[in-house]
């Protein structure tokens, strides 16, 4: 099965994401607006009890960091993707490093760009107008994130919630 790691924001910046995302991203209905935490990564039925183990000792020992979002970028020419750059602070790019530790499966296959996307898939023409009209906007967003989610993926391609960690805790 498909497993993900994932922060998800306040309803208020998912709303203002998703604003952007009916029109641009084609995974809209598949998941939510989040920040990717740990790419997603295939694990066994009989793997997923430690995983989710070691998931609440990092969360444990994981203090709330702020979510700070001040502009859009993109991936562009990567790809033409377009998102809400979310500052990589201490505590979160520490988060995510502890989450490709030699505990948990799967090599990281791209650098660590904490963001939001709102628009992905986009032809050439359609990124640079998305682009060239959200890059000028001034975002003032900032939010204390307590907890993130692991999260699996469905037959259909959507991803849901397996098991929240919040911050702090000991279960």
């Amino acid at each position: 099965m498909k497993y993900g790691i994932a922060v998800f924001p306040s309803k208020e910046v998912q709303d203002i994401a998703n604003s952007y995302r009916k029109r641009y991203d084609p995974s809209y209905a598949l998941i939510p607006p989040h920040v990717t935490i740990k790419e997603r990564f295939d694990a066994e039925d009989s793997q997923i009890d430690d995983i989710v183990q070691e998931l609440r000792n990092v969360a444990k020992e994981t203090k709330p960091f702020p979510l700070i979002i001040n502009k859009v970028s993109s991936f562009y020419p990567v790809t033409n993707t377009v998102y809400l750059k979310v500052q990589p602070v201490e505590e979160l790019v520490e988060l995510s490093d502890k989450l490709y530790s030699e505990k948990f499966p799967n090599e990281r296959q791209f650098a660590f760009v904490p963001h939001i996307t709102i628009g992905q898939d986009l032809s050439t023409e359609e990124h640079s107008d998305v682009y060239g009209s959200l890059k000028m906007h001034q975002f003032d967003i900032e939010e204390t994130i307590d907890r993130f989610q692991l999260l699996y993926q469905l037959e259909n391609g959507s991803w849901t919630v397996y098991e929240t960690f919040k911050f702090g805790e000991t279960k």
